[in-house]
């Protein structure tokens, strides 16, 4: 059994208000198109797409589909009843057993949706996935309530809705211009169609606030990662003072390979740590010429990359230095600012303060600065526990 599916990316999205059909808008990385089209295909029942677009848009929509079992875009008609004759007239040199006609503006096809419409069609023509109506039902006139509609019975239907192929060629010449669906042309034509369950999740954004409930619906799950770090420097004659970032006036500086910014390296040790991956000496090895005085902002830098890249985001960051002199409090602030840039974070998530060993130790006679810093990241959920969690 054969079954391909029309891929319905011909309206103007008017009603979303944006200069680009809503079904070209960016979401979680692809387009919706693209998202409509990768979930008709998930479940493996699909054989092909067959997509229809508007008069102009078929290299945009070929692109946006590269890569998939696509055929090439044809052009749809004024009414979405149009379009779906159009798709249906490519299919039938080589017609299926059934079709799938689906909304290109639908990103999210909920598990198993696909497979029940299959089943249903072994005993009618046509399926769809609806959802029975909770909400009470009014209809208003002129901005107030005309009456209360019973909601007993009444479902709000979704996409794909599925087809035997010939029922629903056949049905075309029932279809009006004003139906908004292609269940309502097989009632037209006196054919039953089955309802299967369907799902709040499979969303036709037509608002922009769609789009948006989309975007938090597809977001990967993040999960909190605390980390912490500690550096320590003793201070030399002849050597600039830099501590987070920020040249504080002093009459030593720090010794070390790099600069030596005992609050950078630490903050940095927190966030290596927080995603398990090392220190800072795995990343910059002090036996490699490199990094010889080189600005610890680098090293910041990649780590606030290395954030980016596992798809996770700075919580807050909190740095505290230990010495008796220079005083942190005046420069604090700089501080603050300097490192909210490097990380890309707002100022507000950064902490810096100052404490002292009251004299005691190394810290104390003022022979060295350290340093400690924790910070919290947001990150996905490692697949490994992702998928134990779901078996």
């Amino acid at each position: 059994m054969r079954i391909m599916a029309l891929l319905l990316a011909a309206g103007g999205g008017t009603r979303f208000g944006a200069a680009t059909p809503k079904q070209f808008l960016p979401l979680a990385g692809k387009a919706v198109l693209r998202h409509a089209a990768e979930a008709l295909l998930r479940e493996g029942l699909v054989e092909a797409i067959q997509p229809v677009c508007a008069p102009g848009a078929e290299a945009q929509v070929a692109a946006l589909l590269a890569g998939l079992p696509v055929r090439p875009p044809v052009i749809g008609g004024a009414s979405r009843q149009d379009s779906v004759a159009a798709g249906l007239a490519a299919l039938a040199a080589d017609p299926p057993d059934l079709v799938l006609v689906h909304d290109g503006a639908r990103p999210l096809i909920p598990p198993g949706t696909i497979a029940a419409l299959v089943a249903a069609l072994a005993e009618h023509p046509g399926a769809i996935p609806a959802l029975a109506v909770a909400e009470t039902l009014k209809r208003g006139e002129s901005g107030l309530i005309a009456a209360t509609v019973p909601r007993d019975k009444l479902f709000r239907a979704q996409t794909p809705q599925a087809f035997r192929f010939a029922a629903l060629r056949a049905a075309q010449g029932f279809a009006s211009a004003a139906a908004t669906d292609d269940a309502s042309v097989l009632e037209a034509a006196g054919m039953a169609v089955a309802l299967v369950p369907g799902h709040p999740d499979n969303i036709k954004i037509t608002w922009p606030e769609d789009l948006a409930r989309m975007e938090r619906m597809m977001a990967p799950a993040l999960l909190p990662y605390v980390g912490t770090g500690f550096d320590v420097h003793r201070l030399v004659p002849g050597r600039p003072l830099v501590l987070c970032g920020i040249t504080v006036p002093h009459e030593k500086g720090l010794d070390g390979h790099s600069d030596a910014d005992v609050g950078l390296h630490a903050l940095c040790d927190a966030i290596y740590g927080a995603l398990a991956e090392g220190d800072i000496g795995r990343w910059f090895p002090p036996s490699e010429a490199e990094w010889k005085d080189a600005d610890s902002a680098r090293f910041l830098t990649h780590a606030a990359g290395r954030i980016a890249a596992r798809g996770g985001r700075l919580v807050n960051a909190d740095v505290t230095l230990i010495c008796e002199r220079p005083k942190i409090t005046p420069h604090a602030g700089a501080m603050r600012a300097r490192l909210a840039a490097l990380l890309g974070v707002d100022m507000a998530a950064i902490s810096v303060k100052a404490t002292t060993t009251e004299r005691l130790g190394f810290t104390g006679r003022g022979e060295g600065i350290a340093a400690q810093a924790a910070v919290m990241l947001l990150l996905p959920e490692p697949p490994q526990a992702a998928s134990n969690a779901a078996s």
